[in-house]
């Protein structure tokens, strides 16, 4: 995906739970993946938009 090998995955995760410790992880990851959803989510409207707004644009060329 990344370049990240299981290795590499299994350091990033003790990081995090030496700095976050083992009451705040389930939140720190709750929030992360909102956070990326409500991204996805919006970058999906924004795309959505812009072909409405490209299909107006060639409506009004096509008058």
């Amino acid at each position: 995906m990344f370049g990240i090998g299981v290795p590499e995955l299994v350091l990033i995760l003790i990081i995090g739970l030496v700095v976050f410790g083992p009451g705040k992880l389930p939140g720190v990851g709750r929030a992360l993946g909102q956070s990326i959803k409500e991204f996805k989510q919006a970058n999906s409207d924004d795309s959505k938009s812009e072909d409405v707004t490209e299909q107006k644009k060639l409506d009004a060329e096509k008058k």
